[in-house]
């Protein structure tokens, strides 16, 4: 792929580094393919400018997977020959065990398993309880300083814990959050464009960071996905799956997939800096690729069109999940 086709860039949040406008995920991802498989869509997505990958330890919390997905991408990643240096790492610092099991031991244990010295951002997030968000600042701020990872965002934060983390470090001059990595979708927008996030998005205080936009892959026109998908706040997942059907119309229309339309869509939002999503065969990448020749082409039509399967605007009133 030549220079002027590699995939635009981003600043991911205020002095943050430039980064693709699409990562690639590994929940259920890498360890449901074939490892040759895996090294050769690793370097056809670098070659490309796909050069994030959002790579998490899933083995703890109640949702606990004996997974090796970290494994193997680090192992593939060396076998596609691809120098650390050119793609951006971005980790998991989850709170379910937190503080028991301290950022520095989760970082310790994910970089091990991956097989890097440091990440290049990272992401805190999931929780059931309310969260610490003095000790979860600070904690953030050491790792920081012992040079683990360069930047660092929320994911699935209520939006009043938040606002807490941006006051805190602000009052005691450590590193804010410089982006949110939220679930959104065509269907899912409270989150993002709701009053809770948008304002930080607005200001520029952060940027946005897509996930799950495809829905588990309803959105992209399987309706009931056999593989494990992610959770429902708000339980929408019935009318997200009529949605589908909106989305599939639309996408006929302008001679593209439903999964490009579902990638388009986000990317005509100015928030996003990236979207992640999950590929576990090489077309599908090639796929999703076009979706920035329909944005470019459509975007504002698009947006218009699809704005009215936004279905969980009177969802979550309070800004939380």
């Amino acid at each position: 792929m030549g220079e002027a086709s590699r995939v635009p860039v981003r600043q991911l949040g205020p002095g943050g580094p430039q980064v693709p406008l699409f990562g690639l995920g590994s929940w259920n991802t890498w360890d449901r393919m074939e490892f040759d498989d895996a090294v050769a869509l690793l370097r056809h997505a670098v070659d490309a400018g796909v050069t994030l990958f959002d790579v998490a330890h899933y083995n703890m919390g109640p949702h606990a997977e004996q997974a090796r997905t970290d494994i193997i991408f680090g192992e593939a990643v060396r076998a596609a020959g691809i120098a650390r240096e050119d793609y951006h790492l971005c980790g998991k610092l989850w709170l379910w065990e937190y503080p028991t099991t301290s950022f520095a031991q989760q970082m310790d244990t994910s970089l091990e398993r991956i097989g890097v010295a440091k990440a290049d951002s990272v992401v805190v997030g999931d929780y059931m309880s309310p969260p610490d968000i003095p000790s979860i600042v600070t904690d953030v701020e050491e790792q920081l300083q012992a040079g683990r990872f360069d930047t660092w965002g929320v994911n699935n934060w209520v939006a009043g814990d938040l606002e807490a983390a941006l006051a805190f470090a602000d009052k005691e001059g450590l590193t804010p959050p410089s982006f949110a990595q939220l679930k959104y979708s065509i269907a899912r927008r409270s989150m993002a464009e709701g009053p809770f996030y948008a304002e930080h998005f607005t200001s520029g205080r952060l940027v946005l960071q897509a996930s799950d936009v495809f829905e588990g892959g309803i959105l992209a026109g399987r309706k009931f996905p056999e593989r494990k998908i992610g959770a429902d706040p708000g339980g929408i997942r019935d009318a997200i799956r009529e949605a589908a059907d909106r989305v599939a119309e639309v996408a006929r229309r302008y001679d593209a997939t439903a999964a490009q339309v579902a990638v388009a869509f986000c990317l005509t939002n100015p928030a996003v800096a990236n979207v992640l999503f999950g590929v576990s065969r090489l077309a599908q990448l090639e796929d999703n690729l076009g979706a920035l020749r329909l944005v470019a082409e459509h975007g504002a039509d698009l947006r218009a069109e699809l704005d009215p399967l936004w279905t969980d605007r009177e969802v979550n009133a309070d800004g939380s999940w």
